[in-house]
């Protein structure tokens, strides 16, 4: 009776461990070729987002002449500053203007002119010209461009989404090979093993800054999403419909029915961007200066630093923009062009749950919400996130055999069907990673499975 239990019981621990085994395995395999797949990507997400951080630093070593004049006790009026820049460039559209935010800084007109668009910097004392900069040409703006698109539009957004989703599977199967089987186990888990060997040694340097950085690489991929185009406008528009997005009681009067969004017409803070521009209908009064638009923004205590968007249509609006270090200063004001009432005033106290979550993720993104600190923690995260995609191309590439990839073997039964549909699951919420799997069963079936070479190199 005895020897009877104690073969049962073996057979029940072989069993266990024979499924932990293949969960084991299953894991490991879509963690393999998510990290095959995205590295790169991912590598170039980390390398960019750690420059873009000291974006401020940057542009203020850059541009030091241009933003910097001898502070004086006169100035001339923000209208008599776009007319010095209209006579410098005829033919060219205001489309922006930018007050300086104190008595050493230039102020900042934004005009298009032969299908560029130009910053000019003028002296608010004098209303000289300082200089112009091509913004297309910025050092922080082709970064910020490659940041989000890889420079190649909506494909390259799509591609930088796709490869933030797919982190999200990095993150959390990575969890799972990292997650200690013995719990006293401390070397190889919280701290390398320097003394086992370079192959162990290999493998910590990988898992072990991996869980150290994780939680910093989600919080990156997760603020991350919002400004993307396709999960981040869904989202978006979900939050609006939910009722977390801007509430009626920004609006004075009825809401409008336009089918203008204010990301249309400005550069505005996340949660602003699907506002509706409201219409400037007193068409019989004379236009609102410019002059003016800057006292009703001081009325309106409105943050140092914002940005006036000039209609360029008569039933257009000035939007006043404040697109602020700190989330909790961020602001969105419609203005009529011709009698400038305020037609909307939405600010980080409008905001709902959502919103004020995810502005303040946004700020914490770009490292502006507490400063230098900010930076260097997300410094330090994308410095983390370059390691382990460099770490594990090592070790795949360390271990790879010379006729395939190294795959681990795809295991059979339960545990892969499982593993699977968790990926399944990921793949609805995030559209783009559903789109991948559904490619990635079309190749398998139509390509990999008749190809023998091919099905050999891959492992399959």
């Amino acid at each position: 009776m005895m020897q009877e239990k104690q073969e049962e019981t073996k057979s029940t621990n072989q069993k266990n461990t024979a499924r932990s085994q293949g969960l084991y395995k299953a894991i490991w395999c879509w963690h393999f070729y998510a990290g095959l797949v995205f590295t790169p990507f991912l590598l170039i997400l980390a390398v960019t987002g750690g420059m873009y951080l000291f974006k401020p630093q940057v542009e203020e070593r850059l541009y030091h002449d241009l933003y910097h004049v001898q502070a004086q006790s006169q100035s001339v009026s923000p209208s008599a500053q776009v007319q010095a820049v209209k006579e410098k460039y005829p033919g060219a559209d205001v489309l922006t203007y930018k007050p300086s935010d104190r008595s050493t800084r230039s102020s900042e007109v934004g005009i298009s002119l032969k299908d560029h668009t130009y910053t000019i910097f003028v002296n608010p004392h004098n209303g000289h010209i300082i200089g112009k900069l091509d913004d297309s040409s910025r050092l922080m703006n082709q970064i910020e461009e490659f940041h989000g698109e890889l420079m190649a539009g909506t494909a390259g957004d799509r591609i930088v989404e796709l490869a933030a989703c797919w982190a999200i599977v990095l993150i959390v199967t990575g969890a799972f090979l990292w997650w200690p089987r013995k719990k006293d186990k401390i070397k190889g888990v919280l701290i390398p093993r320097f003394s086992k060997g370079k192959n162990v040694l290999a493998r910590d340097l990988h898992a072990v800054p991996a869980f150290w950085i994780s939680a910093g690489m989600l919080f990156l991929v997760l603020t991350g999403l919002p400004w993307s185009g396709l999960w981040g406008n869904a989202f978006q528009q979900i939050a609006t419909n939910a009722g977390v997005g801007y509430p009626p009681s920004i609006w004075v009067g009825s809401a409008p029915t336009s089918t203008v969004q204010t990301k249309d017409v400005a550069d505005v803070p996340w949660g602003a961007e699907t506002l509706e521009v409201p219409s400037s209908t007193a068409q019989q009064y004379t236009k609102v200066s410019l002059d003016d638009i800057v006292g009703i923004a001081k009325e309106q205590h409105i943050h140092d630093g914002y940005t006036i968007s000039i209609p360029q249509e008569p039933q257009g609006v000035y939007t006043l923009s404040v697109f602020s270090p700190r989330a909790q200063d961020e602001a969105t004001i419609h203005l009529d062009q011709y009698t400038g009432a305020v037609l909307a005033d939405y600010r980080y106290g409008n905001y709902g749950f959502m919103g004020k979550l995810i502005a303040l993720g946004i700020t914490l993104h770009k490292g502006t919400q507490f400063g230098f600190m900010n930076q260097l923690m997300g410094l330090i995260i994308c410095i983390g996130i370059a390691g382990i995609a460099i770490s594990g191309s090592l070790l795949w590439w360390k271990r790879k055999p010379a006729k395939n990839i190294g795959a681990p073997k795809v295991p059979e039964g339960n545990a892969m069907r499982i593993v699977t549909c968790i990926i399944v699951v990921l793949g609805i919420l995030f559209p783009l990673v559903g789109l991948s799997l559904v490619i990635v069963w079309l190749l398998d079936f139509f390509v990999i499975k008749r190809i023998p070479a091919l099905k050999r190199f891959l492992n399959a």
